[in-house]
Parts: structure tokens; sequence; C-alpha cells
């Protein structure tokens, strides 16, 4: 039997035709897994990620909520619904206190949205500051340590004695920019009637 032309050519055309297949199978799954191994291996090795995208501070899960810190003066002074910067004062309290209360300055109309609570030291509070003492100091703290509460008391992050305040600063209005304020919108409050 003899062979006409047009079937040897497509006998021909099918590994051609299969790699072809393949190679586009391959493409497609490269597609997918390419952009994923890519973030993994971002993620695993610090590779390409963006500083500014970074906290400055530490996170703090090992803290207790403000709740169940061990202070010896009440904190009624303390608005509810406010972040707040809560700051050891038992070394060089004037300096770390003013140093605070500059940054609170420097936050312009988010000011409103944080409280500063000190710890230890003497002396009165400065504005918009209000004043506790350690009954027991807890192992978790430092002097000089801060930490960034959240509306809740919890503690979100802290950071060592010597950290530069245009760092909190940063971390402070990135948080306040992700966490807008539920207090300054209550036509957005649905009513319940």
């Amino acid at each position: 039997m003899q062979e006409k032309p047009g079937e040897q050519h497509n006998d021909e055309q099918e590994p051609v035709r299969a790699r072809r297949q393949r190679f586009k199978l391959l493409a497609l799954i490269a597609i997918f897994a390419i952009p994923v191994i890519t973030a993994w291996v971002m993620v695993e090795w610090r590779i390409g990620i963006p500083d500014q995208r970074t906290a400055h501070g530490e996170l703090a899960p090992q803290v207790p909520p403000l709740a169940h810190w061990p202070l010896a003066e009440p904190r009624q002074a303390l608005e509810a619904g406010d972040w707040i910067l809560a700051f050891d004062c038992s070394i060089d309290c004037d300096v770390h206190a003013d140093q605070w209360w500059r940054l609170h300055r420097a936050m312009g109309r988010e000011a409103p949205r944080i409280s500063r609570l000190r710890i230890g030291g003497h002396g009165p509070a400065l504005p918009g500051e209000s004043l506790a003492q350690w009954a027991k100091v807890p192992e978790w703290q430092s002097p000089g340590r801060v930490w960034l509460l959240d509306p809740r008391g919890d503690a979100v992050l802290t950071y060592t004695s010597g950290v530069e305040p245009r760092d909190v600063l940063d971390d402070v209005n990135h948080l306040l920019r992700m966490n807008p304020d539920t207090r300054a919108a209550p036509e957005f409050e649905v009513s319940n009637r």
C-alpha cells in the first residue's frame, strides 16, 4: 500500500505538534509558579523587601495588655479609643518626657488620637501626658523602653531606649493611616431603628 503524500506529512508533524503543546503547558505552569517562588524567596531571605514598609519597632507578643500592667496609679486620664505611647521614665526622665512630648506635637492633626503614658520619674506631667508608677517592675520592662499600644490596650510595638523619635513617628503615622479613627465618623455608623 502506498502512502499518500499528505499522510506522511502529518506523521512528521505529530512530534512537532506534541512538543509545541508541552511547551505551552510548561509556559502556563511557569506563569503561575514563578511569582510564587519569587515571593517565597523574598520573604525567606528578605531580598527586595522595601525598608519603608518594615516597622522600626519590634513586635511585643510577650507584653500583656495595659489592663494587666503592674502599675500603682490608676490611668483614668487615658482617653478610651486612643492609641497609647507608654514609656519607661526611670532614667533621664526629663529628656525622655520632652522627647515624646515633641513627637506627640509633631503628629499634627493626628495628635488627638494618641495618649502618652509616662511610667516612673518625678515632676509634673507635660501637656497630654498621664503619670503612673510601677508597683512591681515586670520582667519585660527595661529602662527607657517605649511601647505603642492599640486602642484596646494591646502592645503592638516596643522600642529600646536608644530609638530615634523619627522612627517611632514613622511607625505611629503608618499605623494611624492604616487604622482610621472610627470615633471621627459618626455619620457612617448604622443606627438600630
